[in-house]
């Protein structure tokens, strides 16, 4: 199914390729035509769980220790 989000965009936390805020829901194109079947948002980054596949984006850590990672290899935020 599709997945939408809004609100805070910093940090690419909302999976829109920016780091715009949204204020109505927006759909992630990113994530158009993949089967996805579960999504968890935290207050920082989200995951996205599709048919083969796990996604993640938003606030990678900045080096700032053990928190903010996002299963990429390091501490950049990404932006989806």
């Amino acid at each position: 199914g599709a997945v939408w989000s809004w609100g805070y965009g910093g940090n690419g936390r909302l999976g829109h390729g920016n780091e715009e805020s949204q204020l109505q829901p927006k759909k992630v194109e990113a994530l158009a035509g993949q089967h996805v079947v579960a999504v968890s948002a935290g207050e920082f980054h989200s995951l996205a769980l599709a048919a083969g596949a796990v996604w993640s984006w938003g606030f990678g850590g900045g080096g700032n220790g053990d928190w903010g990672r996002l299963g990429h290899g390091d501490h950049q935020d990404q932006l989806l």
